[in-house]
């Protein structure tokens, strides 16, 4: 997994959290007790990925770049990208092209989250394909709402559509696509939509056509939110906030995921635990209490 590459769209205008997004990315609003942001990245962290671009607008990247200011003591590295103009997530994808480079990517949606035990492990299997584009399906009770993936009875790819009249299918395609190292090179081929963007449909299209594209249903026991809205925003803030009461551990947080990963050690948590004196530090040092006696350790 070590070539791959993680790609973080956070631009965009979030019109339609207005005026929460008058003064501030919508990417770093709040999903109950973290950053936005932080889910998305801790998703592709638990896929093995520790290299990272993330693409916002030039006016919100300094305020980006100061919430993830601490990913070097997360044992990841992320790196920055503008977009000057929102016009659409394939353009996104070109943004970042020289950071990119001739490397596989992991594209997720800024606001975009997901939740499932098995999903780390699900998306790690799809990285093992060294060619052509893995997307994801969801079952979804309102499909003219998305973008859909109909599969045949192989579950093949044969027709992806974006916010059907008349849906074919009832899979979505989640803001989560792995792309194999001709990615940037189609991406540059294709032409804006009528709606003057260049669409990550048209790319999955491309990769449709040539065969070489794959899709991964999501099970029931994975979530898929988003928070794109204020009512999307509010029900996902209330799904983190039960399942962390519920079960005592905290979702989406990049200290955990570091060490659960190896990619920090004992001593790293412990000295990001001490930065702090909040409930956020509070459950890291919690945390690190806990790994002490389980391994016996002073």
């Amino acid at each position: 997994m070590s070539s791959w590459i993680g790609l973080i769209l956070a631009g965009g205008t979030g019109s339609r959290l207005y005026p929460l997004t008058r003064a501030i990315n919508k990417h770093l609003l709040p999903v109950f007790d973290k950053p936005m942001i932080y889910y998305p990245l801790t998703t592709l962290m638990l896929a093995g990925i520790r290299d990272f671009v993330v693409v916002s607008s030039p006016e919100a990247l300094p305020m980006i770049e100061a919430t993830l200011a601490s990913h070097p003591k997360w044992g990841i590295r992320c790196a920055f990208a503008a977009q000057p103009e929102p016009k659409g997530i394939a353009d996104g994808l070109l943004s970042a092209a020289d950071l990119i480079a001739d490397r596989p990517v992991a594209l997720i949606l800024g606001d975009n989250i997901f939740y499932g035990t098995g999903l780390p492990a699900q998306i790690r299997r799809a990285m093992q394909h060294e060619e052509g584009a893995t997307i994801f399906g969801y079952a979804v009770s309102n499909p003219e709402g998305f973008g859909i993936v109909e599969i045949d009875s192989t579950g093949r790819p044969v027709a992806l559509e974006e916010k059907p009249a008349r849906p074919r299918s009832n899979l979505a395609v989640p803001g989560l696509y792995l792309y194999d190292r001709k990615a940037l090179a189609i991406a540059r081929g294709l032409a804006p939509s009528a709606r003057g963007e260049f669409e990550i449909t048209d790319l999955n299209k491309a990769y449709m056509k040539s065969g070489n594209l794959r899709v991964s249903l999501l099970g029931r026991g994975t979530a898929w939110l988003d928070g794109g809205t204020p009512a999307a925003l509010f029900m996902a803030a209330q799904f983190v906030e039960i399942m962390e009461k519920r079960t005592g551990t905290r979702i989406a947080c990049p200290e955990e995921v570091a060490y659960r990963m190896g990619y920090i050690g004992l001593g790293d948590l412990a000295a990001l635990a001490a930065e702090g004196s909040d409930d956020y530090t509070g459950y890291l040092r919690c945390l690190v209490e806990e790994e002490r006696a389980r391994k016996g350790a002073p």
